[in-house]
């Protein structure tokens, strides 16, 4: 309401004021002036005021009225301009709510913020500072479901890699370097492999890969040498983000650049250290990526040992096939020449001059000594001091059988020495003797008793050969047969697949008895739809292919186990097979965690279309939010009207604050009770009403003004106030709280008895 407007409604309200009371006055002395029956005149206006003396207040009556119409016209002028400004308030406060509604709607950022009292712009806030936080919580799962599917497919793409049959470890470093380079957007990449054995070891660049081509570079790298030789030495892990000058450079049809990033990651497994793999990028490696690289170096490491196992396992198995060719043939050897020796030492007792020339004959290629009946060497021929590393005769003469074995087998070189005393026959058999300088001479030797003619014993003779070489590699190769036997299933198979032969590992690992499985064809412990594929497998094997791959088993108690085999034949003397020899690797743990790899993958597309649903859940559950948020605010503020006119018509002052004190809602008795206008009191703290003097002393208002006080909620109490006009009044207070979610509102009764009184 303008200026002009409000004085003239002011105006126009006195005057119709001043008008009543002017004609009701007029209307008083014309009934007067109709009884008296006199005429209007200064006598008739004296007799009247004589009789009448309250006439004198009727004369004032017009003044009075138009008095209290002023006032009464100021008052409602007043109102009728706090309800247009409170309205224009009110629809500027929803045309900022519909906006801040519709910015949440499209989810935008608003400037609206709402006060403390604006409780529905304060949910609409609340609502909006969630939606925002579930809308970054969303992102967050998003980014983490998108890397966990990164490293799952990743990891289930070089697993098909490393599981490929590349026989060439060229081509297998290859591929690997150029799908990590692809993977994981880096720019170069190379593999480093440990090749040597001890000090000699060294560095050996495998394959190279750079700007979606293969490199071809041989490059060597010394043992412990730059950042490839530190990386190896401390197994772990190197991520530099300022690469030196000059340590590598990346070459295209553009030009050539400096990398910023270098990762070296070591090629691991367990404690032993295969190779390093050196990638190069412009930009830097995220720890998603370094720890990808890792769990591949980690497959990749796990690879190479299972490779190379199987290397030595094929290389043992073919010396152990060429040296069973080799002994086979040295035992016939040695068989012919025994048979010679025992057909010599028969003619020899015919012949003496035949014995003589065979004597000789033997000294040159054989061993020789004889001893007597108590054990000491009566003679020795030259090949007999050549191996046991002594000079002369006199040095060994007279020595007992004894000295010539290590002081770990002189009990069971008695035991022999009983034996040989009383058997008839030659005693033959492998023999260690121990030679001058402390070391192992092994032989295949014959002590055979030299018999009078009256059949008595008179001395033994020794006839060795020197198996010294063959003895100490067939210990060699059986050593290392028997670790293969420590960490691999070993099954010996006939051409036709019966099992000839295992070893203690395939019984524990799968753990038959060993009735159950020899002699009975080796299928039977396979998976059904593996054993068609197994006897093809052997059919060509024997048809003199190698194979290795991987088959399903059934454990003693029906359980599937995975098995990486490799079958190879053993030939005898003619060529012909004489078996097939089965090694195995246990590989269930590494199977299992690839199929639950393939598991979590398919879960994780399961689970990310079940987020699609529910986004589209959550975008009709909060249309329907907005549209009850809408329904809300407009029958809040329909009550919130209505409750402000019933409150406005009281006659008690009602005054309204929330938790903190702060006055919300003053009515028009509360401002004649104070002497003070609303627009001075609402938004300011209810303090501004009572001065300190006052509330001293009065428990009632002292609770009441304090935001933590303790409020007497429900008694009326007497109490003294005093208005802005100086006046003191006393006053009935009831003080009431209502609750609405997390606020409180205090509402306070006060009744004027002191004009009742009056």
């Amino acid at each position: 309401m303008e200026k002009q407007e409000y004085d003239f409604y002011i105006l126009r309200g006195t005057i119709v004021g001043f008008l009543a009371g002017a004609f009701f006055t007029v209307l008083v002395v014309m009934l007067q002036l109709l009884n008296t029956s006199e005429s209007i005149s200064w006598l008739f206006f004296s007799h009247l005021n004589a009789a009448y003396p309250a006439m004198y207040l009727l004369y004032a009556l017009p003044f009075v009225t138009g008095g209290l119409m002023f006032y009464i016209s100021r008052a409602m002028a007043r109102v009728q301009r706090d309800s247009l400004v409170l309205k224009e308030n009110t629809e500027e406060h929803l045309s900022s709510l519909n906006s801040f509604v519709a910015a949440i709607r499209t989810g935008e950022k608003s400037s609206y913020r709402p006060t403390k009292d604006d409780t529905l712009g304060l949910a609409l806030a609340s609502l909006q500072s969630d939606l925002e936080r579930s809308r970054k919580e969303e992102e967050v799962r998003q980014r983490e479901d998108q890397l966990r599917r990164w490293n799952a497919e990743g990891l289930a793409q070089f697993g098909e890699i490393l599981r490929s049959e590349t026989q060439r470890l060229e081509d297998l470093s290859y591929s690997i370097v150029s799908n990590i380079v692809k993977y994981v957007e880096a720019n170069q990449c190379g593999y480093y492999m440990i090749e040597g054995e001890g000090e000699d070891r060294y560095f050996r660049l495998m394959a190279c890969y750079a700007y979606d081509r293969r490199k071809f570079a041989d490059q060597r790298i010394e043992w412990g040498d730059g950042l490839v030789g530190a990386c190896a030495l401390e197994g772990v892990t190197t991520h530099l983000d300022h690469v030196p000058s000059g340590y590598l450079r990346i070459t295209s049809g553009l030009g050539q650049s400096t990398p910023q990033n270098l990762l070296l990651v070591p090629v691991k497994h367990d404690t032993t250290v295969f190779g390093v793999l050196e990638l190069a990028s412009f930009k830097k490696f995220e720890p998603h990526v370094v720890e990808f690289v890792e769990r591949v170096a980690n497959t990749i490491a796990s690879t190479l040992s299972s490779k190379r196992i199987n290397i030595q396992t094929a290389q043992l198995l073919a010396e152990s096939r060429q040296q069973a060719e080799t002994l086979q043939a040295q035992e016939e050897l040695m068989r012919q020449n025994m048979e010679e020796l025992q057909a010599t030492q028969e003619e020899a007792a015919r012949q003496s001059e035949t014995f003589v020339s065979f004597t000789n004959s033997v000294n040159e290629t054989l061993i020789r000594a004889e001893y007597s009946m108590d054990g000491f060497l009566l003679y020795a021929n030259p090949k007999f001091l050549q191996k046991l590393e002594y000079n002369t005769q006199e040095e060994v003469l007279d020595k007992h059988l004894s000295f010539f074995f290590s002081p770990k087998d002189r009990e069971s070189v008695e035991k022999m020495w009983d034996n040989i005393l009383q058997s008839d026959h030659p005693i033959e058999g492998d023999i260690k003797l121990f030679t001058r300088n402390s070391k192992d001479l092994w032989t295949i030797a014959a002590f055979t008793t030299v018999r009078d003619h009256q059949n008595r014993v008179e001395r033994v003779l020794l006839l060795a050969i020197d198996t010294t070489h063959d003895k100490l590699q067939s210990l060699d190769w059986q050593g290392q047969m028997e670790a293969l036997n420590r960490v691999s299933l070993k099954v010996e198979l006939s051409p036709l697949g019966d099992v000839l032969a295992a070893n203690d590992k395939f019984f524990e690992v799968l753990g038959y008895e060993q009735d159950k499985v020899l002699r009975k064809p080796f299928i039977e412990v396979l998976v059904k739809n593996e054993q068609p594929v197994f006897e093809r497998t052997l059919e060509q094997v024997c048809r003199g292919e190698d194979f290795v791959g991987t088959i399903r088993a059934l454990t003693h108690q029906e359980q599937e186990c995975w098995l990486r085999i490799s079958l190879t034949t053993v030939l005898d003397m003619y060529g012909d097979i004489s078996k097939v020899v089965l090694i195995a690797n246990d590989v269930t743990r590494e199977k299992l965690m690839e199929m639950e790899t393939r598991r979590q993958t398919e879960q994780l597309k399961a689970q990310e279309e079940q987020l699609r649903r529910n986004e589209v859940e959550l975008q009709q559950k909060l249309h329907q939010a907005r549209e009850e948020v809408k329904n809300q605010f407009k029958e809040i503020e329909k009550v919130q009207i209505r409750n402000e006119k019933t409150l406005e018509g009281f006659l008690d002052a009602i005054i309204t604050t929330d938790q903190d004190g702060v006055v919300e809602f003053f009515n028009r008795a509360a401002e004649e009770l104070f002497s003070i206008e609303r627009t001075e009191v609402l938004g300011q703290n209810i303090r501004l009403l009572f001065p300190e003097d006052v509330v001293a002393g009065n428990e009632f208002l002292e609770g009441y003004l304090s935001p933590t006080g303790n409020k007497i909620v429900g008694e009326r109490r007497e109490v003294n106030i005093r208005a802005a006009n100086g006046e003191e009044r006393s006053v009935l207070m009831l003080l009431s709280a209502a609750q609405i979610g997390r606020k409180t509102s205090y509402t306070a009764f006060v009744q004027n008895i002191s004009l009742d009184l009056f």
